[in-house]
Parts: C-alpha cells; structure tokens; sequence
C-alpha cells in the first residue's frame, strides 16, 4: 500500500518526459504557437459579437454553432480515424482552420463582417473540429512510441492548451482595444502555419489498421464497446452533464465582463487569463504524475470544486475577487478533463482508440453547444449570474454520484493496469479475490 502511495506522488523531474520523443517535441512546439492564435480568435469572436448585438442569446448561438458539428458528426468521424492515417488527417484539418481563420479576418479588417457570417464560419470550423478532435487525441500514442509516456504527454497536451489560455486572451484584449477584433483572426491564421509545418517534419511509422466493415457496422461495434465499458461510460456521462451545465460559463464571461464588473474588453481579457493560469497549474501537477494511479479519486474531487467554484463567482461584484475564483474554478475543470482523459487513454483498446475519442469529444464539446444556447437563453430570462448559480450546483450534484460509483470501476480498471505493468508487483498471481477486497487507489 505505501508502494502504491509512493507511485501515485507527483515528481517534478518527470514533467517533459514525454518530449524526449521527436515527433512529440515538433508537435508540442508547433501547436504552442498555434494554440496562441486559437484563444486570441475565441475572445475575439466572443467581443466581436457582443459588440455587434449585445445579445446574450447570440453568444451562445455562435458558440453553439462551433460546437453542434461534433455531435453529430463526430461518431462518424472516430470510425474514419481509426480507419484513415491520423497523421494525414491532422495535417488536412490544420491547414482548413487556417483557411477559416484567415476568412474571419479579411471580413472583419474590411468591415463586412454580420454576426450570420460569424454564424456560418464557426459551423465549418466545427466540422473540421468534428475529424480534428479524435484524431489529436488518438494520435499521442503514435507521437510518444512509449506507452509509460501516455499520461505525461496528454497531461503536456492540457499544459499546452492553457499556457495559451493565459497568454491569447490577454494579448487579445489589448490587439482588440488598439485596432479591433480583425488582427486577432489574422495572427490566428498565420499561427497555424507553425503547427502545419511541424506535422510535415515528422517521421511517421504507419500503424497497422483493424479489420474493416462497414461505416455503420464500425460506429455500432465502437458505441456497443463505450456503453458495456463501464468506466469508460461513467466518466462520459459526467463529462457530458459538466459539458450541458458548467463549460457555458465561457460563453457567459462577456457578459460579466462588461455588466457584472462593468469592464471592456481589457477585463474580459484578464477574466479568461485567470482561467488559464488556474488551468495551467492543474494541468503542470498531473504532468508530474508518476502513473494514473490515483486519477480515478480526483476527478468527483475536482468536479464538485469545479462546481463550486462557478457557484461562487456567480455571486463575486469585485474584479479581484472574480480572479480569484476563476483560478480554482479552471484547476478544477482542467484536473477534471485531463484525469478523465488520461485513464480513457489508458484502459482504451487501440483499435478502437479512434471511435472512443470521438465519444469523448462528443461529451466533451459536441454536448456544450446545448449548454451554451441553453445557458444564453437562461441568462438572457434569469440573468447570467443565476445561470452559473445552478450549473455548479449541479456539477455537485453529479461529482457525488460519481463518487458513489468509484468503487465499482476500479474493480474493474485495476486487472487492465495490471495487464499492462501499471500495477507490476502484482502481474504475477493476481487473483479475483485480491481484486474485489482491496480495489486500488486509481
């Protein structure tokens, strides 16, 4: 039992591990600039079109149609990953998002851009997303050739995401108080060329694909493998209530930004930094996990901190304070995410690597557009701040189910870590009975 402690600690000369990997470090650095460019877009978007409107509703109908594609055509998506060269893949949607990107800012520099046409870029860009998605997620195995790095390199991934989250929406506010909301789309599309170039760098050992039927036939045997999959069905179920009642709260900052805490868009700026840097820290601490042990406990911790912590900047009137907050509440999530990501990664069967981060992506993003419109339209009648109020209730709500079914999913995680050497001193004389009496801490 102190083994098992001891492995579960963090060790912060672990946290690069995974970039001694080339094909790794090219992505890292490439999607790093890349990533910048995304955030600076987001916020953007999200000024451009409150300024345009004032709406709330059509915040959340702009961020619905960024989203709506993954649901829909994400299952479809997961069976053509896993069918398709995800290298090759990657490469295709990369280089369409910069086309995207550049159409947002040749239309806004030039003054005729309409929130419709906001309407209908965001949809393309979600399309791309829909393939995008579960091919970024079912690619890292084939970046880091060592399975042991899995873990590092997802939780590097998260650590990526947010480093730009801090740095994107403060550089946008300020591009956007000096010259508007076009030079963001612009610099946004210029950044992809860096992680377009860093995928044509790599060198690629194509991996041997599954036996192949028909498109439905895949997508029915991936769906049928996700719902019997116990843990694999859990984790997604609360990844799809956070993404319905919590992940909204983005699409909401504008409107807190500029009513709740009277600011501009310097002060929505510093709102989504905050996030990010909550976020970057949570997701630097699980990159420095030795192993995924332990992972299983924290995600209802951070579900339900998460949950509080929307719940208490709902009710923050002081800048400062709503700073605060959005720190703990972006480590919480960001905990959340990565740890449900990592042990998906871990337990997933490979051939089918591709189909299940499409469902995830589904849970993750492709549910969160009904959120967003339902939040818009909940803010737009009851006000935004009662709207966070009773979106992290209910993330409390469902990090205590969970909670309640952790011990059930780790009797049935722990012979697949064993399988695997997660757990090596016992790989040999492993029984049933050891396993049903002392389910492990993962």
């Amino acid at each position: 039992m102190a083994e098992n402690q001891q492995r579960g600690r963090s060790d912060w000369r672990l946290v690069l591990r995974a970039l001694r990997h080339r094909n790794y470090r090219l992505f890292f650095g490439g999607q790093g600039i890349s990533l910048i460019g995304t955030w600076m877009t987001r916020v953007a978007t999200g000024w451009l079109v409150y300024r345009l409107t004032g709406s709330p509703f059509l915040l959340g109908l702009v961020s619905f149609a960024s989203q709506i594609p993954i649901l829909f055509l994400g299952p479809f998506a997961g069976v053509w990953v896993d069918r398709l060269n995800r290298h090759r893949v990657l490469v295709v949607t990369q280089i369409l998002s910069m086309v995207e990107s550049f159409a947002l800012a040749v239309l806004a520099l030039t003054h005729l851009i309409t929130v419709e046409e906001v309407i209908w870029l965001n949809l393309f860009q979600g399309v791309i997303n829909a393939f995008d998605m579960p091919a970024r997620q079912a690619f890292v195995i084939e970046m880091v050739v060592d399975p042991q790095d899995l873990g590092n390199a997802i939780a590097l991934n998260s650590s990526l995401v947010n480093a730009a989250r801090l740095i994107g929406p403060s550089v946008a506010g300020l591009i956007i108080a000096a010259v508007g909301e076009g030079y963001c789309f612009l610099i946004d599309g210029i950044s992809y060329m860096a992680v377009i170039a860093s995928l044509l760098a790599m060198t690629i050992v194509r991996q041997s694909g599954h036996k192949r039927e028909s498109v439905l036939a895949e997508l029915r045997d991936g769906w049928d493998y996700v719902r019997g999959f116990r843990p694999i069905w859990s984790i997604l179920l609360l990844l799809s209530l956070i993404s319905v009642v919590g992940m909204p709260y983005t699409a909401l900052m504008p409107i807190f930004a500029g009513k709740i805490l009277h600011g501009g868009a310097h002060t929505l700026g510093f709102l989504m930094a905050a996030i990010g840097v909550g976020a970057l820290v949570g997701a630097v601490t699980l990159a420095a996990r030795k192993t995924v042990l332990g992972l299983g406990r924290l995600i209802p911790i951070t579900c339900a901190g998460f949950g509080a912590g929307l719940m208490a900047f709902s009710a923050s009137r002081w800048f400062w304070l709503s700073m605060l907050l959005l720190v703990g509440t972006g480590y919480c999530f960001m905990q959340e995410m990565a740890a449900s990501n990592t042990i998906l990664q871990t337990i997933v069967e490979n051939e089918k690597r591709g189909r299940v981060m499409s469902f995830y992506a589904m849970s993750f993003q492709g549910l969160a557009p009904f959120g967003s419109l339902l939040a818009g339209a909940a803010a737009a009648r009851i006000g935004a701040p009662e709207t966070l109020m009773i979106g992290g209730g209910i993330c409390i709500l469902g990090a205590g189910v969970f909670a309640m079914q952790l011990p059930a999913l780790r009797r049935v995680v722990r012979p697949i870590y064993v399988r695997i050497g997660i757990i090596p001193e016992l790989v040999e004389g492993i029984n049933t009975a050891s396993v049903l009496q002392e389910p492990p801490q993962e």
